[in-house]
């Protein structure tokens, strides 16, 4: 029986998305790879405990996305004593950080949408 995240869960992931959205336009990440580099954070989801976190990230404008969340997990450690700072949290869960891939399963749905086959089937 899969109920999905607790409210506790669910708010702890949006504190910790806006600190996080916070953070990386804030402070400065010493890395080549993200200087400049603008990401969204899209969703941040906490186990049960509280104790871990993955955050789903994209790059602005989607390019070298992969590099950026490899760059990005590197700093985790840095990343989660400056969100230790932000937030008024028992305990700041470790963060791991993951390529939001949900807006190209909804370029794949769109284009699926559109293909002459599934046309057919809604005309």
């Amino acid at each position: 029986k899969n109920r999905g995240p607790s409210q506790r869960q669910l708010r702890a992931g949006e504190l910790l998305r806006h600190a996080l959205a916070d953070m990386l336009q804030k402070v400065e990440i010493n890395d080549p790879e993200l200087e400049g580099v603008v990401v969204t954070v899209s969703e941040v989801r906490a186990t049960p405990d509280l104790k871990q976190a993955t955050a789903y990230v994209t790059p602005l404008g989607g390019k070298e996305a992969e590099k950026i969340v490899t760059a990005l997990n590197r700093h985790k450690k840095f990343v989660r004593g400056e969100l230790g700072h932000m937030i008024e949290q028992k305990y700041t869960p470790e963060i791991k950080f993951e390529q939001d891939r949900t807006y190209d399963e909804y370029d794949h749905i769109t284009q699926l949408l559109r293909s002459p086959r599934v046309a057919q089937d809604l005309d």
